[in-house]
């Protein structure tokens, strides 16, 4: 304890600091601490003048400590003082930034600038192909690069003021730049025709930005106080894919600063504000989307003459109005819309100016971040339209530490921000409705997992490989050997546009070309329990999901959605409730699951061998659409299989045609497209639909009868029946050689005598006539399409044939096997 006492006592660095400061504040004393001592060894030795040395040195001493404490204290305070002054000061004076700018100007072309263009690419090629001009029919984005000059921060200085409980920094944004490249292959519309090169090579955006730091610092939110200046200058380049001269399409370079100034506005304009996450941890996981559910809890203070849309808001009351206008609020009755991207949700009406509502909906998004929006709408008994009053929204944003932070618009346009550490915490807010100054909305968010571009997601604090999620990207190429099988389970809360209450659904489900339905159910909760295959396309293709209901005189649309298929992982499938865009109510359950086409055609016994053909059944059509003026049409179908092309007899003047003829093709593949056209014997023909029929998964020598809708039309379908013809398993018969000649000959006779009696119809002026001969003269050469067909299979099973046989030849002949290797 002694020893312990005396460290504390004996201080050598504080000692140290003390004389090191002396020595700074006192430069004579190394010239005085040597006179003193000589002055203490003179009078000690040689003769002695008095005690008062030792006790002035310790005056001296003690007095220069309590100096030095002193200053020690009152530099402490000041920075104390300085602290509180920026934290509790309403304004603080402008101070110069250049540093910043230096610094920005080091690290940009390296660094910011690849990271901001990568991130920028996609969000501006979104909005692009969103807001097209009407000059441009397609837009691509060849090149994407800010350049290397970047924006001017601060350059009258930066400022920090309070607004509420909430610091804000003041600072000037100034982006001039003339080196910047981005490239756009334009495609111009009718009735123009041609593409063109558009380039916008300068950018000038001036405005002041607002920075505010929310949650303890775990994130920050920056905005322009009003609209920035924008300009853009563009130029129209010529050569390489151009075909149009290197001119100006006019209005392209207006249509451009209008669209990044509404952009900014509807973003980041006050008091719309952007969010930046500074997490501690970076677990470099991609979100590309998530499930939320979102919770419409209660409404307070509502009242009909102060909320937007009111007509009483634009007209003065007196005190008895005022009284009748609060008693009237009692008989208020709302509702609210949820709307989240396309998807929408409705609560139930409830009454009164403090409604409880409680209602959950199943929310998807299709990013790392999302935009809730909360409409207030007034519902009046005997009315079929609803008053607008209100909305308020809430922005939510996925963090690389796998947090979520939400954020919204508060009182007087402060700040509302919540963190949400995992999936599964909930999240409570009480909103303001923007642009009023009454009326508050209770809502509750729970996000209950995200999901990531490599199929992973993060689930209740948990992550795992592979789950039920709608969202990714894949590793995988675009089409290499795999096959998506959806699987339409069923469905509940269906709405329902019949006033008997009868509902008839059934899905279509579109990916990329190939379009599938299901068959119709008789109930709004149905069950189909169907499944169907794609091959998978990848490129961040979605599967489009339509939900109809059958109606006497049309079918009615009772909601869609879009699921993306990456991120599927083998052996995982995904059995998830979709909701329902564009209508109020409806989910459906999707199972998903991806294959190797190898293994699962292993499984179903089949294997793709190279040397059988494809049996094509056409037999009818249905409510096809009327391609004439006279209500009907007159269908044929044209087959594309590969670069082979065939085509059906004509069927005049029907809606629901009946072919019933049988077509082959050798089996190498390729897509099988049927191409539904309306014949016309003077004028080109039209299309009234066209469709992909699938057989690859089809196990050999199975028939496939399937109803197909046709695609790019409002009605129709047609039923076909597939059959892949594997020779090893079934034989198929060969033409006889001894009856091919003479088919042959008929064949060409007769079209000789269509020929010969089609040039005398015309050579007698008799216009009416020729459609019977041009009618019998197609269906000779659907024979003869037919015949060579038939020919071509023939001709590539003895091609396989002989392969084969040359093959088991060589292998069993050691010596021919050696011979062919040396040579």
């Amino acid at each position: 304890m002694g020893r312990r006492k005396k460290r504390s006592v004996f201080n050598v660095d504080g000692v140290m600091d003390f004389f090191n400061n002396v020595m700074m504040e006192k430069p004579y004393l190394p010239l005085l601490i040597p006179l003193v001592l000589m002055l203490w060894a003179l009078e000690k030795w040689i003769f002695s003048l008095s005690n008062w040395v030792p006790l002035v040195l310790a005056v001296w001493v003690t007095v220069q400590h309590r100096n030095y404490q002193h200053r020690m204290a009152v530099e402490d305070l000041n920075k104390k003082w300085k602290r509180f002054a920026l934290s509790s000061s309403a304004e603080t004076p402008l101070e110069h930034c250049e540093w910043l700018n230096k610094l920005l100007i080091e690290i940009w072309s390296n660094y910011i600038n690849p990271k901001l263009s990568l991130r920028f690419q996609s969000i501006v090629e979104k909005r692009l192909k969103r807001n097209k001009s009407r000059l441009i029919e397609k837009l691509e984005l060849l090149e994407f690069s800010l350049g290397s000059s970047p924006p001017w921060l601060g350059l009258q200085g930066t400022r920090w003021s309070t607004f509420g409980d909430q610091q804000v920094m003041h600072l000037g944004f100034d982006w001039d730049t003339t080196d910047i490249s981005i490239m756009l292959l334009a495609k111009v519309a009718k009735p123009f025709f041609g593409t063109a090169k558009i380039v916008i090579n300068s950018l000038r955006i001036k405005g002041d930005l607002l920075v505010m730091p929310i949650l303890d610092g775990k994130a920050i939110l920056y905005s322009f106080v009003s609209t920035p200046e924008v300009r853009i200058s563009t130029a129209f380049g010529s050569g390489g894919s151009q075909s149009l001269p290197a001119t100006e399409l006019p209005g392209v370079p207006s249509w451009l600063v209008k669209l990044l100034t509404d952009t900014l506005v509807k973003t980041m304009v006050e008091p719309r504000r952007q969010c930046f996450s500074l997490s501690a941890v970076d677990l470099r996981k991609k979100a590309v989307g998530g499930i939320v559910y979102v919770t419409v809890i209660s409404g307070k203070k509502l009242s009909r003459s102060s909320l937007k849309g009111s007509p009483s808001r634009r007209q003065p009351s007196s005190g008895v109005d005022g009284l009748r206008e609060h008693s009237d609020d009692k008989d208020l009755q709302t509702f609210v819309e949820v709307e989240l991207g396309e998807l929408t949700r409705r609560t139930n009406v409830r009454p009164g100016s403090s409604p409880r509502w409680d209602s959950t909906f199943n929310m998807i998004l299709h990013d790392n971040t999302g935009i809730v929006r909360f409409h207030l709408f007034e519902h009046t008994p005997g009315r079929m339209m609803c008053d607008y009053l209100a909305s308020c929204e809430i922005k939510m944003r996925y963090n690389t530490d796998d947090s979520t932070t939400f954020w919204a618009i508060g009182p007087d346009s402060s700040v509302i921000a919540r963190h949400s550490e995992f999936c599964g915490k909930a999240v409570e807010m009480v909103l303001p409705f923007e642009g009023v100054n009454v009326g508050e909305l209770a809502v509750k968010l729970v996000i209950k997992e995200w999901q990531f571009s490599d199929g992973s997601l993060s689930f209740n604090n948990l992550r795992v490989s592979s789950q039920s999620s709608l969202n990714g990207s894949s590793n995988f190429l675009s089409r290499t050997g795999r096959r998506i099988i959806v699987k339409v389970v069923e469905g509940k809360d269906l709405i329902t546009k019949d006033k008997s209450g009868k509902c008839n659904p059934y899905v279509k489900l579109q990916y990329g070309k190939v379009l599938q339905k299901t068959k119709t159910a008789h109930s709004s909760n149905p069950e189909w329990e169907q499944s169907f295959e794609f091959d998978e396309i990848g490129d961040g293709e979605y599967l489009k999901i339509k939900c109809y209901t059958e109606e006497v005189f049309g079918d009615d649309s009772i909601g869609s959605a879009h699921i993306s298929l990456e991120g599927l992982v083998e052996g995982s499938p995904r059995d998830v409730w979709i909701p329902l865009e564009k209508v109020n109510s409806g989910e459906l359950r999707i199972r998903i699951e991806a294959v190797r086409i190898d293994d699962y055609e292993g499984s179903r016994g089949s294997s793709y061998s190279g040397n059988g053909w494809i049996e094509l059944v056409l037999i009818e059509a249905k409510d096809l659409v009327a391609a004439d003026l006279r209500g009907t049409s007159d269908p044929y179908v044209r087959v594309q299989y590969g670069n082979l092309k065939r085509r059906t007899k004509v069927m005049y003047k029907t809606l629901n045609p009946k072919w019933h003829q049988t077509l082959e093709f050798p089996d190498n593949g390729s897509s099988l497209e049927l191409h539904v056209k309306d014949h016309n014997a003077v004028l080109p023909t039209s299309s009234i639909g066209d469709c992909v029929v699938e057989y690859q998964g089809l196990p050999p020598n199975q028939m496939a009868d399937k109803w197909i809708p046709l695609q790019g039309v409002k009605r129709g379908e047609i039923h076909v029946q597939v059959t892949r013809k594997v020779p090893e398993l079934e034989k198929k018969p060969s033409v006889n050689p001894d009856t091919s000649l003479t088919k042959a000959h008929q064949i060409s006779s007769q079209m000789k005598q269509m020929m010969i009696k089609l040039q005398s119809l015309i050579d007698d002026g008799n216009l009416e006539g020729i459609s019977t001969p041009l009618s019998e003269l197609e269906a000779l050469q659907d024979i003869q399409d037919e015949y060579m067909v038939q020919l071509e299979t023939e001709q590539m099973l003895l091609l396989n044939k002989i392969k084969e046989l040359g093959q088991e030849m060589l292998n069993s002949s050691p010596s021919l096997s050696r011979n062919s290797f040396g040579s």
